[in-house]
């Protein structure tokens, strides 16, 4: 039973790791490893290989960088000779990067069956690329393994059969569950001279905040406050450094003598930093979830998100790009005011063993 995995992009790593771990259980389970490259240098792929402990590619496209169309078509055009040469029972591909979506379409143009982890999360925004790769992805997979309930309840308003679709949990945290205890031996805080729970930590990156300097500038506002509060910890995405360096934010965020730069941290060194932030400011996917598990507050700097269990049981708030509603929210985790934060059902570490367990019985039929 060959089974051929897709990683490409670092929330990829943190994702195929508990799933490579989990088919040791299945001596039939034959599983390769492609690598498309689509993040390729040491930062934003090798270090997560080694921390996760996932064994080295079988295959590496080394695709790289480029735009939608350009890397979709280059994973794309590699990716099918290698399943015409593997002849792999299935394709099994995490999230809702370009990496996922190629390689789904070429899997199912040649008649293999497709397998997505992470399947029917929804931002009803079509604005954003991440939201048409998982809705393609989606449509043409075969089997569909959800995170929370609202993934199962898009996949049946979208006519997919129920039988295909399957809520197992979160493989993001299974990760963060295997290497939490390792935390504890990291002096990731004494190097940046910082104590627990008196810091904030924040990503940006999403081109909606980043690129378009109306949105940026309201962000901006609010972040001259927060830092004034609270030291901000910002290890920055290379497109925002970019971004930055070319136009008049760069004076800005320099005189904010609170907003700490860095550069991007490996995996533990991120969730360290995470687990013992005061609160949280993000765009990404993943954080909202990460933080969720951690009960850390959580303010998604955006207008929608894909994973609305964080929200309504978990510790994040959706603030909106708005600089006074970004500080409502953050004046809400400060004065104690949020809800008695709780974990998503089935978050509990296991995820990858209910999926792989699934995919063995699905397969074998």
């Amino acid at each position: 039973m060959k089974i051929i995995n897709i990683v490409g992009a670092r929330p990829n790593f943190v994702k195929i790791a508990p799933i490579m771990e989990a088919y040791r259980a299945y001596p039939d389970i034959e599983p390769l490893l492609v690598h498309t490259g689509q993040h390729y240098d040491k930062k934003m792929s090798g270090d997560f290989f080694e921390t996760l402990g996932i064994r080295e590619p079988d295959i590496h496209l080394g695709v790289g960088s480029g735009s939608h169309a350009t890397q979709t078509a280059a994973i794309m055009t590699s990716f099918e000779p290698i399943v015409l040469e593997q002849k792999p029972d299935a394709l099994l591909v995490v999230g809702d990067v370009n990496s996922t979506v190629a390689c789904s379409m070429v899997a199912t143009k040649l008649h293999v069956p497709v397998i997505h982890v992470e399947a029917g999360l929804r931002s009803h925004d079509r604005d954003m690329p991440e939201e048409i790769n998982r809705v393609i992805t989606d449509t043409i997979s075969d089997l569909l393994f959800c995170t929370e309930q609202s993934g199962v309840d898009n996949l049946e308003k979208e006519g997919v059969s129920a039988y295909q679709v399957f809520l197992v949990g979160n493989v993001m945290i299974d990760t963060l569950v295997r290497q939490q205890p390792k935390l504890a031996a990291l002096s990731t805080l004494e190097d940046l001279q910082l104590t627990p729970g008196g810091y904030g930590l924040l990503t940006l990156h999403r081109p909606s905040n980043v690129d378009d300097p109306e949105t940026f500038s309201r962000i901006l506002d609010a972040l001259e406050v927060i830092q004034q509060d609270i030291p901000l910890i910002f290890p920055m995405h290379p497109r925002t450094r970019k971004n930055l360096e070319s136009n008049v934010f760069g004076e800005r965020i320099k005189a904010m003598t609170n907003l700490r730069l860095s550069e991007p941290l490996n995996y533990l060194g991120f969730l360290h930093l995470m687990s013992e932030a005061k609160v949280v400011l993000t765009d990404s996917g993943g954080i909202q979830e990460e933080t969720t598990f951690l009960k850390v507050p959580c303010l998604t700097i955006r207008e929608n998100t894909e994973r609305p269990s964080t929200c309504e049981i978990g510790s994040n708030q959706l603030t909106g790009t708005q600089t006074q509603a970004i500080l409502e929210a953050y004046h809400r985790v400060v004065n104690g005011t949020l809800k008695n934060p709780q974990i998503p059902p089935l978050w509990d570490g296991k995820a990858a063993e209910r999926i792989v367990e699934i995919v063995y019985n699905q397969l074998k039929k």
